[in-house]
């Protein structure tokens, strides 16, 4: 995604000034982030909210896109929101996969309404990704449990019980990122599906994210994002 992010930047006109890979680089780079306008974080769960952190005392603006790490979500928009800083979040940038979002809300809520089927979520990722299921599947399947009243939890293993909603997670090298979601009866099965051809999608929605930020302060997302651009 670095690499994808830098390319993309570059050719909207926009100046890499520095990267950093571990947290020897902040302190060695912490001049030059100082001159940045905005910082995009992608990295790993257990090192992004330090990430977005330090970007606040910096008092720069974060788009972050790393997932596997919500169970700090709050903390992190509680500190932006009281710290006066600025801070954007989607488990998936990719402009399409958010159109997929949105056809999966409504379709829940028109599903909710039919009886016999069975929902399933499948999420294929490349065999570096460390978390499981995907943000972007989490996603899926907790507006499905929102709309939908027979499901109450999502399981990333065989549903037990009627009431589990089944996330199947599968890794396989060089995949950028395939989702669906099926419904299946004894008469028939719909399915909705995202697939990413390359990772170019992802790093175009960040640098629009970025280039959405300037200007504004509290928390903001792909809705967001979307929202102004239809207008």
């Amino acid at each position: 995604m670095g690499k994808a992010i830098s390319e993309t930047a570059r050719s909207r006109g926009h100046e890499v000034i520095c990267t950093i890979d571990n947290n020897s680089e902040w302190e060695a780079q912490s001049g030059v982030l100082k001159q940045a306008d905005v910082v995009i974080e992608f990295s790993q769960p257990d090192s992004a909210p330090e990430n977005i952190l330090r970007c606040f005392s910096f008092e720069l603006p974060v788009v972050s896109g790393t997932t596997g790490w919500n169970n700090r979500m709050d903390e992190i928009k509680k500190q932006c929101i009281s710290g006066g800083h600025t801070f954007f979040y989607a488990s998936n940038y990719s402009p399409g996969m958010n159109i997929m979002l949105e056809m999966n809300r409504k379709l829940a809520a028109l599903m909710a309404r039919q009886e016999g089927y069975q929902i399933l979520i499948e999420e294929i990722h490349h065999a570096g990704k460390k978390d499981a299921p995907s943000g972007t599947a989490i996603s899926l399947a907790n507006d499905i449990i929102t709309l939908n009243p027979s499901k109450k939890r999502w399981v990333n293993q065989p549903a037990s019980s009627g009431e589990d909603l089944e996330i199947i997670s599968i890794r396989r090298n060089q995949v950028p990122g395939t989702h669906f979601v099926r419904y299946d009866s004894d008469v028939d099965s719909l399915e909705i599906k995202h697939t990413a051809h390359s990772r170019k999608g992802f790093a175009l929605g960040a640098l629009l994210a970025a280039e959405f930020l300037p200007g504004r302060k509290g928390v903001f997302g792909m809705a967001d994002l979307l929202s102004s651009a239809n207008h």
